[in-house]
Protein backbone atom coordinates (compact mmCIF):
# COMPACT_ATOMS: atom_id res chain seq x y z
CA UNK A 1 0.00 0.00 0.00
CA UNK A 2 1.04 3.48 -0.26
CA UNK A 3 0.16 6.86 0.85
CA UNK A 4 -2.78 8.32 -0.85
CA UNK A 5 -3.51 11.92 -1.13
CA UNK A 6 -6.65 12.35 -1.93
CA UNK A 7 -6.04 16.08 -3.19
CA UNK A 8 -7.77 18.05 -0.42
CA UNK A 9 -6.24 20.65 1.98
CA UNK A 10 -7.87 21.58 4.97
CA UNK A 11 -6.24 24.23 7.17
CA UNK A 12 -3.42 24.41 4.61
CA UNK A 13 -3.02 20.47 6.12
CA UNK A 14 -2.99 17.40 3.45
CA UNK A 15 -6.21 15.50 3.32
CA UNK A 16 -4.74 11.24 3.05
CA UNK A 17 -6.79 8.35 2.32
CA UNK A 18 -4.14 5.85 3.14
CA UNK A 19 -0.80 6.35 4.96
CA UNK A 20 2.41 3.91 4.20
CA UNK A 21 5.61 6.38 6.26
CA UNK A 22 7.79 4.40 3.91
CA UNK A 23 6.71 6.63 0.94
CA UNK A 24 7.78 10.02 3.11
CA UNK A 25 10.80 11.86 3.33
CA UNK A 26 12.70 12.31 6.62
CA UNK A 27 11.25 14.60 9.24
CA UNK A 28 8.22 16.02 10.22
CA UNK A 29 4.64 15.62 8.34
CA UNK A 30 1.01 16.56 9.48
CA UNK A 31 -2.06 14.96 7.66
CA UNK A 32 -5.90 14.34 7.64
CA UNK A 33 -6.85 10.89 7.37
CA UNK A 34 -10.22 10.72 6.00
CA UNK A 35 -11.73 7.82 7.79
CA UNK A 36 -15.31 7.99 7.20
CA UNK A 37 -18.54 10.13 6.25
CA UNK A 38 -21.04 10.49 8.34
CA UNK A 39 -24.80 10.23 7.86
CA UNK A 40 -25.02 13.45 6.27
CA UNK A 41 -22.24 12.59 3.39
CA UNK A 42 -19.86 14.75 5.54
CA UNK A 43 -16.06 13.29 5.73
CA UNK A 44 -14.77 12.63 8.98
CA UNK A 45 -11.07 13.69 9.55
CA UNK A 46 -8.73 12.11 12.43
CA UNK A 47 -5.18 14.27 12.82
CA UNK A 48 -2.03 12.40 12.46
CA UNK A 49 1.41 13.30 13.12
CA UNK A 50 4.44 11.89 11.57
CA UNK A 51 7.79 11.68 12.65
CA UNK A 52 10.72 10.10 10.77
CA UNK A 53 14.05 9.96 11.92
CA UNK A 54 17.45 10.04 9.93
CA UNK A 55 18.38 6.94 10.91
CA UNK A 56 15.88 3.07 10.77
CA UNK A 57 14.19 1.84 13.53
CA UNK A 58 11.09 0.41 14.71
CA UNK A 59 8.05 2.66 13.70
CA UNK A 60 6.71 2.96 16.75
CA UNK A 61 2.25 3.61 17.23
CA UNK A 62 0.63 6.28 19.19
CA UNK A 63 -2.95 6.35 19.52
CA UNK A 64 -5.45 7.97 21.88
CA UNK A 65 -9.24 9.10 22.18
CA UNK A 66 -10.63 5.79 20.93
CA UNK A 67 -13.06 6.50 24.22
CA UNK A 68 -14.05 10.23 23.96
CA UNK A 69 -13.89 11.20 27.50
CA UNK A 70 -10.57 9.98 28.19
CA UNK A 71 -8.87 13.71 27.42
CA UNK A 72 -5.66 12.92 29.51
CA UNK A 73 -5.05 10.00 26.76
CA UNK A 74 -5.15 12.83 24.12
CA UNK A 75 -3.62 15.43 26.25
CA UNK A 76 -0.63 13.21 26.13
CA UNK A 77 -0.31 12.63 22.79
CA UNK A 78 -0.03 16.03 22.19
CA UNK A 79 2.56 17.08 24.47
CA UNK A 80 4.43 13.74 23.04
CA UNK A 81 4.40 15.48 19.25
CA UNK A 82 5.41 19.04 20.82
CA UNK A 83 7.77 17.30 22.45
CA UNK A 84 8.94 14.95 19.36
CA UNK A 85 9.49 17.84 16.89
CA UNK A 86 12.62 18.93 18.88
CA UNK A 87 14.21 15.54 19.30
CA UNK A 88 16.11 13.38 17.09
CA UNK A 89 14.86 10.24 16.93
CA UNK A 90 15.54 6.86 15.44
CA UNK A 91 12.81 5.15 13.01
CA UNK A 92 9.56 6.45 13.05
CA UNK A 93 6.67 7.93 15.51
CA UNK A 94 3.59 8.01 14.38
CA UNK A 95 0.76 9.70 16.38
CA UNK A 96 -2.96 9.55 15.92
CA UNK A 97 -4.28 11.49 19.10
CA UNK A 98 -8.26 11.65 19.00
CA UNK A 99 -9.60 8.51 17.23
CA UNK A 100 -13.26 9.09 18.27
CA UNK A 101 -14.25 12.06 17.00
CA UNK A 102 -18.52 11.79 17.92
CA UNK A 103 -17.15 10.90 21.58
CA UNK A 104 -14.81 13.51 21.19
CA UNK A 105 -18.35 15.98 20.65
CA UNK A 106 -20.54 14.50 22.76
CA UNK A 107 -18.64 14.16 26.20
CA UNK A 108 -18.80 10.19 26.09
CA UNK A 109 -16.82 7.42 25.73
CA UNK A 110 -18.52 5.53 22.83
CA UNK A 111 -18.41 6.51 19.06
CA UNK A 112 -22.33 7.78 18.80
CA UNK A 113 -24.13 6.87 15.12
CA UNK A 114 -26.91 8.15 13.73
CA UNK A 115 -28.49 4.99 13.24
CA UNK A 116 -31.29 4.15 15.71
CA UNK A 117 -30.37 0.52 15.89
CA UNK A 118 -26.98 1.41 16.80
CA UNK A 119 -27.07 3.60 19.26
CA UNK A 120 -23.91 4.16 21.17
CA UNK A 121 -20.79 1.44 20.88
CA UNK A 122 -17.64 1.31 22.60
CA UNK A 123 -14.93 1.16 19.72
CA UNK A 124 -12.61 -0.98 21.55
CA UNK A 125 -14.65 -3.66 21.90
CA UNK A 126 -14.56 -3.77 17.84
CA UNK A 127 -11.25 -4.14 16.39
CA UNK A 128 -10.35 -4.46 13.74
CA UNK A 129 -13.46 -3.78 12.32
CA UNK A 130 -15.61 -4.92 9.49
CA UNK A 131 -16.02 -3.05 5.82
CA UNK A 132 -19.31 -4.96 5.76
CA UNK A 133 -20.35 -4.09 9.20
CA UNK A 134 -22.33 -0.92 10.84
CA UNK A 135 -20.67 2.35 11.08
CA UNK A 136 -18.73 1.67 13.86
CA UNK A 137 -17.30 -1.39 12.46
CA UNK A 138 -16.48 0.30 9.18
CA UNK A 139 -14.79 3.27 11.12
CA UNK A 140 -12.41 0.77 12.57
CA UNK A 141 -11.92 -1.30 9.69
CA UNK A 142 -10.66 2.01 7.54
CA UNK A 143 -8.44 2.82 10.53
CA UNK A 144 -6.82 -0.21 11.31
CA UNK A 145 -6.26 -1.51 7.56
CA UNK A 146 -5.01 1.91 6.04
CA UNK A 147 -3.57 3.88 8.84
CA UNK A 148 -2.85 1.88 11.87
CA UNK A 149 -1.63 -2.07 11.17
CA UNK A 150 0.55 -0.39 7.67
CA UNK A 151 2.81 1.50 9.98
CA UNK A 152 3.67 0.02 13.32
CA UNK A 153 6.00 -2.64 14.62
CA UNK A 154 5.18 -1.79 18.38
CA UNK A 155 2.33 0.00 19.33
CA UNK A 156 1.02 2.13 22.58
CA UNK A 157 -2.68 3.03 23.08
CA UNK A 158 -3.13 6.12 25.40
CA UNK A 159 -6.53 5.92 27.55
CA UNK A 160 -8.15 7.33 31.29
CA UNK A 161 -10.37 5.58 33.33
CA UNK A 162 -14.01 6.09 32.78
CA UNK A 163 -15.24 9.58 34.03
CA UNK A 164 -16.66 9.47 37.58
CA UNK A 165 -13.49 6.62 38.56
CA UNK A 166 -10.06 7.19 38.63
CA UNK A 167 -6.90 5.73 37.74
CA UNK A 168 -2.97 5.70 38.35
CA UNK A 169 -0.73 5.48 35.90
CA UNK A 170 -1.43 2.58 35.03
CA UNK A 171 -0.45 -0.35 32.28
CA UNK A 172 -1.81 -3.33 31.04
CA UNK A 173 0.48 -5.59 29.02
CA UNK A 174 0.80 -9.32 27.79
CA UNK A 175 3.77 -11.09 30.21
CA UNK A 176 3.67 -13.56 27.24
CA UNK A 177 4.87 -11.13 25.42
CA UNK A 178 8.42 -10.02 26.37
CA UNK A 179 8.72 -6.82 24.77
CA UNK A 180 5.37 -5.99 25.67
CA UNK A 181 6.00 -5.98 29.43
CA UNK A 182 9.85 -3.93 28.71
CA UNK A 183 7.46 -1.59 27.33
CA UNK A 184 5.49 -1.42 30.10
CA UNK A 185 8.11 -1.17 32.92
CA UNK A 186 9.42 1.80 30.49
CA UNK A 187 6.69 3.27 31.21
CA UNK A 188 7.64 3.76 35.16
CA UNK A 189 4.09 3.02 36.29
CA UNK A 190 2.26 2.55 39.65
CA UNK A 191 0.90 -0.37 38.15
CA UNK A 192 0.78 -3.53 35.76
CA UNK A 193 -1.83 -5.31 35.34
CA UNK A 194 -0.58 -8.89 33.22
CA UNK A 195 -3.33 -8.82 30.47
CA UNK A 196 -3.92 -11.83 28.04
CA UNK A 197 -6.10 -9.53 26.84
CA UNK A 198 -9.77 -9.76 25.57
CA UNK A 199 -12.04 -9.98 22.24
CA UNK A 200 -11.70 -6.80 20.35
CA UNK A 201 -9.24 -4.45 22.23
CA UNK A 202 -7.08 -2.74 20.41
CA UNK A 203 -3.74 -3.85 22.71
CA UNK A 204 -5.04 -7.20 21.67
CA UNK A 205 -5.50 -7.11 18.35
CA UNK A 206 -2.17 -5.77 17.92
CA UNK A 207 -0.61 -8.32 19.78
CA UNK A 208 -2.30 -11.07 17.53
CA UNK A 209 -0.94 -9.44 14.49
CA UNK A 210 2.55 -9.48 15.46
CA UNK A 211 2.74 -5.84 16.98
CA UNK A 212 4.06 -5.43 20.67
CA UNK A 213 1.30 -3.60 22.13
CA UNK A 214 0.32 -2.34 25.63
CA UNK A 215 -2.48 0.08 27.59
CA UNK A 216 -1.81 3.43 29.36
CA UNK A 217 -4.21 4.48 32.01
CA UNK A 218 -3.46 7.98 32.56
CA UNK A 219 -5.35 9.14 35.26
CA UNK A 220 -8.99 9.79 35.47
CA UNK A 221 -11.78 10.47 32.32
CA UNK A 222 -12.82 14.37 31.87
CA UNK A 223 -10.66 15.92 34.66
CA UNK A 224 -6.88 17.10 33.46
CA UNK A 225 -4.25 16.12 35.50
CA UNK A 226 -0.82 17.61 34.14
CA UNK A 227 1.46 15.71 36.75
CA UNK A 228 0.07 12.00 35.32
CA UNK A 229 0.84 13.26 31.71
CA UNK A 230 4.08 14.00 32.22
CA UNK A 231 4.87 11.04 33.68
CA UNK A 232 3.20 9.63 30.71
CA UNK A 233 4.82 11.58 27.94
CA UNK A 234 7.90 10.48 29.98
CA UNK A 235 7.70 6.79 29.85
CA UNK A 236 6.57 6.79 26.12
CA UNK A 237 9.66 8.66 25.44
CA UNK A 238 11.65 6.36 27.07
CA UNK A 239 10.06 3.30 24.88
CA UNK A 240 10.74 6.07 21.71
CA UNK A 241 14.57 6.31 22.68
CA UNK A 242 15.38 3.41 24.58
CA UNK A 243 15.71 0.65 21.51
CA UNK A 244 16.01 -2.44 20.78
CA UNK A 245 13.80 -3.54 23.02
CA UNK A 246 15.01 -7.38 23.39
CA UNK A 247 18.38 -6.24 24.33
CA UNK A 248 16.80 -4.55 27.71
CA UNK A 249 16.54 -6.47 30.95
CA UNK A 250 14.06 -3.74 33.08
CA UNK A 251 13.64 -4.71 36.82
CA UNK A 252 10.22 -4.24 38.23
CA UNK A 253 9.84 -1.11 39.79
CA UNK A 254 5.86 -1.16 40.28
CA UNK A 255 2.99 -3.02 41.47
CA UNK A 256 2.98 -6.19 39.03
CA UNK A 257 -0.10 -8.33 39.43
CA UNK A 258 -2.38 -10.39 37.31
CA UNK A 259 -6.29 -9.68 39.50
CA UNK A 260 -8.07 -7.39 39.39
CA UNK A 261 -11.26 -7.29 41.60
CA UNK A 262 -13.99 -4.36 41.62
CA UNK A 263 -16.42 -3.69 44.16
CA UNK A 264 -19.67 -2.57 42.44
CA UNK A 265 -22.71 -0.95 44.05
CA UNK A 266 -25.55 -3.50 45.30
CA UNK A 267 -28.47 -0.33 45.35
CA UNK A 268 -28.40 3.13 44.04
CA UNK A 269 -26.92 5.87 46.53
CA UNK A 270 -24.65 8.22 47.45
CA UNK A 271 -21.51 6.84 48.08
CA UNK A 272 -18.24 7.89 49.40
CA UNK A 273 -15.13 5.75 49.22
CA UNK A 274 -12.77 5.33 52.18
CA UNK A 275 -9.44 4.77 50.76
CA UNK A 276 -7.04 6.21 48.61
CA UNK A 277 -5.66 5.66 45.70
CA UNK A 278 -2.43 2.66 45.81
CA UNK A 279 -3.49 2.42 50.13
CA UNK A 280 -3.28 -1.17 50.78
CA UNK A 281 -6.34 -2.87 51.99
CA UNK A 282 -6.91 -6.25 54.28
CA UNK A 283 -9.85 -8.46 53.55
CA UNK A 284 -12.99 -6.84 55.17
CA UNK A 285 -12.23 -3.59 55.73
CA UNK A 286 -14.32 -0.95 54.87
CA UNK A 287 -13.79 0.43 51.58
CA UNK A 288 -17.14 2.75 51.36
CA UNK A 289 -19.75 4.01 52.62
CA UNK A 290 -23.41 4.54 50.79
CA UNK A 291 -25.96 7.19 52.10
CA UNK A 292 -29.78 7.79 50.79
CA UNK A 293 -31.04 10.72 50.04
CA UNK A 294 -31.53 12.30 53.49
CA UNK A 295 -27.73 11.83 53.87
CA UNK A 296 -28.57 8.25 56.33
CA UNK A 297 -25.89 5.55 56.05
CA UNK A 298 -27.68 2.80 53.77
CA UNK A 299 -24.89 0.52 53.45
CA UNK A 300 -20.97 -0.23 54.32
CA UNK A 301 -19.15 -2.17 51.46
CA UNK A 302 -16.19 -4.09 52.17
CA UNK A 303 -12.77 -5.70 51.00
CA UNK A 304 -13.97 -8.84 49.36
CA UNK A 305 -10.33 -9.92 49.88
CA UNK A 306 -6.22 -8.31 50.33
CA UNK A 307 -5.44 -5.94 47.43
CA UNK A 308 -4.13 -2.87 46.81
CA UNK A 309 -6.43 0.34 45.97
CA UNK A 310 -6.34 0.72 42.10
CA UNK A 311 -9.52 2.62 40.94
CA UNK A 312 -12.28 4.70 43.24
CA UNK A 313 -15.45 6.57 42.29
CA UNK A 314 -14.86 10.22 42.35
CA UNK A 315 -18.79 10.82 41.68
CA UNK A 316 -20.39 10.34 44.02
CA UNK A 317 -23.54 9.35 42.53
CA UNK A 318 -23.43 5.58 41.55
CA UNK A 319 -26.17 3.54 40.00
CA UNK A 320 -26.41 0.01 41.20
CA UNK A 321 -23.60 -2.05 39.66
CA UNK A 322 -21.53 0.94 39.10
CA UNK A 323 -17.70 0.97 40.31
CA UNK A 324 -17.04 1.81 43.71
CA UNK A 325 -13.20 0.11 44.42
CA UNK A 326 -11.10 -1.68 42.38
CA UNK A 327 -8.42 -3.90 43.47
CA UNK A 328 -4.99 -5.12 41.81
CA UNK A 329 -4.04 -8.33 43.40
CA UNK A 330 -1.77 -11.50 42.91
Amino acid sequence: MTTQLTGDIINNIAVISALNVDDLAIGQHQFWFNVASNALNQDQHLPVWVFKGQQTGKKVMITAGIHGDELNGILTAQQLARQLQNTEICGCVIIVPAINLSGIIHHHRDFHGADQDLSTVNLNRYFPGNNQGNAAERYLAKLWHHLLLPNADIAIDLHTQTTGTCYPLYVFADFRVESALTMARLMAPDAILNDPGDQGVLETVWNQHGVSAITVEVGSGKITQPELITRAVAGVMQIITQQPLAAMTIEPCAIEASNITSIRADIGGLTLANVEMLTSVKKDDVIATQYDLFGNIIKHYTAPCDGTVLSHNTDALRDAGALIVRLIHD
